[in-house]
């Protein structure tokens, strides 16, 4: 009989996801962006697919992947088999991209049994562990229950403020590039620019081929933009790099921490 397992970390490797995979409470999500079902489509063995953008974002917002209301989540969760007891494990195709949204999603509405596999859909396939095509999930509906944690999440009123008022340390997930203008936003029609008072730090200088560096080399490159007891908004583009960040400072010890969800492209939009 398979037993239910326990997370120590926010992390998890590919041999511990292999060791445990037929355990009871175990749900894999496949967090990765826009993925689609077709015929070369891969994950890992019954691995449901976590829809960001359609099933777990606010649709009528006019910025991409905005934060879902309360009731969307819970619900969108159960469709999963997603249960008050159950472990989840996120991952998506790059390594660690939009896997971290997904973990972030679930702290921000209450559930911290969750983690990452670190390096994702890659890492599992490098080391040799069984694939199988993409599937839809038909099994059992969730008794998951959300519960929105405040401040898990900032919006544009709050980050206006906290930019204005310098009460938290604003740190952009972007690309150096991005961050100085250089190179233009990817987002047709949006504007090059920072939140004033916003310091970089790319998501890309955590990971070596889509895996977070080692702790001690975390927790340089956050000392090296923030103490450990400064209250710290993270951003990015769209919401979706900023919570690697998260990611990492949660690692390095960080506690108050939080997610701009609109990102430049609602800042750079709204405020000309």
């Amino acid at each position: 009989m398979n037993s239910n397992v326990a997370l120590i970390s926010p992390v998890v490797s590919a041999e511990w996801l292999y060791e445990h995979k037929s355990a009871n409470n175990l749900v894999i999500l496949d967090g990765t962006i826009n993925k689609v079902f077709n015929a070369d489509s891969q994950q890992i063995p019954n691995a449901r697919l976590f829809d960001i953008k359609k099933k777990f974002s606010n649709l009528d917002d006019p910025f991409p992947s905005a934060f879902p209301a309360t009731e969307q989540f819970e619900e969108e969760a159960r469709a999963l088999g997603v249960n008050n007891d159950s472990v989840i494990v996120v991952y998506d195709d790059k390594g660690i991209y939009s896997s971290a949204r997904v973990w972030w999603l679930f702290k921000a509405f209450g559930f911290t049994n969750v983690a990452v596999l670190n390096g994702g859909f890659p890492v599992w396939k490098k080391a040799g562990f069984a694939t199988e095509a993409m599937k839809h999930y038909t099994g059992e509906s969730g008794d998951f229950t959300a519960n929105l944690q405040p401040n898990y999440m900032q919006f544009f009123d709050d980050v206006e403020q906290a930019s204005k008022n310098k009460t938290h340390k604003i740190i952009d997930a972007r690309s150096a590039s991005r961050f100085s203008g250089e190179t233009p936003e990817p987002r047709e029609g949006l504007r090059s620019g920072t939140i004033p008072n916003s310091v970089n730090l790319p998501f890309t200088d955590l990971l070596e081929d889509g895996i977070l560096k080692s702790k001690k080399e975390l927790a340089k490159a956050f000392y090296m933009v923030a103490e450990q007891d400064d209250p710290i908004i993270f951003s990015c583009g769209s919401g979706i790099t900023a919570c690697v960040l998260a990611l990492g400072a949660e690692l390095s010890g960080y506690k108050n921490i939080s997610v701009y969800d609109g990102s430049w492209t609602e800042y750079g939009s709204l405020k000309k």
